[in-house]
Parts: structure tokens; C-alpha cells; sequence
């Protein structure tokens, strides 16, 4: 199966990305058939170099031969004026990408729980002293009542 995705270049911390069309089985860096663009992250999103940079002709025989684009790669051909109604169909969709692991969403419940119980903790001692405000003030008044009848 054929690829057409990200291969990453540049020092540290200082990326550039050749599109590849590859064997899905090679390594991300490693070995390809063809360059067919290239992706640099650093240059600004409205500069005059352009940040993505594609072979349309050479894409557009790739996709026919069977190859699919990674979401990312995919994501760049939609945007692309000339590609973006013949790859619309091809760009995934993985909902799971995103979401926190299994133990982020224990500590997360653990948290949601505790400040549940906290909230509720609090509720109670307000409940309590209204309580204990109005107790003694209603002990209060028959007493006041007596002093001044005698």
C-alpha cells in the first residue's frame, strides 16, 4: 500500500517536511519512491513564500495509481485550488485522535468526584450554620419576651 505523507528534515527544534509518496511499511524518514512537495512550519501562514508546496501533476498520477494521503497530507491537497473537489472523499476522519488515555480519564473522573464532594461538603456546612444561625435566634426571643412581661 502507498502513501503520500510527511518526511521529516531539519535540525532540532527547526522543522521541514518533504511530501513523500512511500511504502506504507517503510519508515517515516526513511526510504520513498518520490518527492513530491515539501511543508515548512516555520515560515509565517499569510508570508510571500508559501508554506506548502506541491506537484499537482505528480499527486494527481500517485492518487490514481492507489496511494492515500495521511490526514495531514490530506488536509493540504483540499486546500489546494486544483486538488481540493478530487480529495475532499480521501481525507480521514479519526474522532479518537484527540481524546485523553485511559488513565487521563480515571484522573479526570478522580477529580470530577472529588469536586463533587467538596461542593457538596460545602452545601452541607452552609445549611448547617443558616441552621445554627436561626436556632439560637428563635431561643432568643422567648426569652426577650419574658423580661419585658415581668
Amino acid at each position: 500500500m502507498l502513501k503520500i505523507r510527511l518526511a521529516r528534515g531539519g535540525s532540532k527544534k527547526r522543522p521541514y517536511y518533504h511530501i513523500v509518496v512511500a511504502d506504507a511499511r517503510a519508515p517515516r524518514d526513511g526510504k520513498f519512491l518520490e518527492k513530491v512537495g515539501s511543508y515548512n512550519p516555520m515560515l509565517p501562514k499569510d508570508g510571500a513564500t508559501p508554506r506548502v508546496t506541491l506537484k499537482v501533476e505528480r499527486i494527481n498520477e500517485w492518487l490514481v495509481k492507489g496511494a492515500q494521503p495521511t490526514d495531514r497530507v490530506a488536509r493540504f491537497l483540499s486546500q489546494d485550488e486544483v486538488l481540493g473537489e478530487k480529495v475532499k472523499w480521501v481525507q480521514g476522519n479519526n474522532p479518537k485522535k484527540g481524546t485523553p488515555g485511559k488513565k487521563a480519564q480515571e484522573r479526570a473522573e478522580e477529580r470530577k468526584q472529588r469536586e463533587a464532594d467538596r461542593l457538596e461538603a460545602e452545601a452541607a456546612a452552609k445549611a448547617e450554620a443558616e441552621a445554627a444561625a436561626a436556632a439560637p435566634a428563635a431561643e432568643e426571643a422567648p426569652a426577650a419576651e419574658e423580661t419585658t412581661e415581668a
